[in-house]
């Protein structure tokens, strides 16, 4: 699984991604974690609001923290 997190550096980008890995790490999922700080790459996926969240090149969030449930909800779902 390919989890990317879209943000410039923002204190909610930097709570998405320590939620993220939080949770992969609770679920025992397999993930590849990175964080995509350019602000052209990240228009190349299309949103408008970060943070973001990209699973195998798929934007399944993007514009607010998910709760902690519906996090490993996406996560569980797109694996």
């Amino acid at each position: 699984m390919e989890i990317k997190i879209l943000g410039t550096g923002c204190p909610k980008c930097k709570q998405l991604e320590k939620a993220v890995k939080d949770s992969i790490d609770e679920l025992a999922i397999e993930a590849h974690v990175s964080k995509v700080e350019d602000i052209m790459k990240i228009m190349e996926y299309g949103i408008m609001h970060t943070p973001g969240l990209v699973i195998n090149e798929q934007v399944v969030l993007s514009g607010r923290l998910p709760s902690v449930n519906e996090l490993k909800q996406i996560l569980t779902q797109n694996q």
